[in-house]
């Protein structure tokens, strides 16, 4: 029993979800928006994923930091990928890598988590 608690943990798998960001950066000083909102992210997916090992996408970063550092998104799409790391001499055998997912056009309110199915 408790291998199989372990084994759904253990699985790579690709997730869509929206993220919050209003609700987990207010009260933050203006100055500190955007570094807040990538350190709320990582620990999502942490919390999301179960790994410790999680790696923001560039395109993620930049799109964080579009509007400047005090005008983050409210909310924003992310797929969560948790992936096998192909290093040897790494702690973790799982890691989760962080992307912005495209937006549909008629706005992110409503959207549930999603799973992808990879073509792998």
């Amino acid at each position: 029993m408790v291998e199989n608690a372990k084994g759904r943990k253990e699985e790579v798998v690709t997730r869509e979800y929206t993220i919050n960001l209003h609700k987990r950066l207010h009260g933050c000083t203006f100055k500190k928006k955007a570094p807040k909102a990538i350190k709320e992210i990582r620990k999502f997916a942490q919390k999301a994923m179960g790994t410790n090992d999680v790696r923001v996408d560039v395109k993620l970063n930049k799109h964080i930091w579009s509007r400047g550092i005090r005008s983050v998104p409210r909310r924003i799409r992310v797929r969560v990928a948790r992936k096998r790391n192909e290093d040897e001499d790494a702690k973790e055998e799982l890691y989760s890598l962080v992307t912005v997912a495209e937006i549909p056009p008629e706005g992110l309110k409503g959207l549930g988590t999603k799973i992808i199915e990879d073509d792998e």
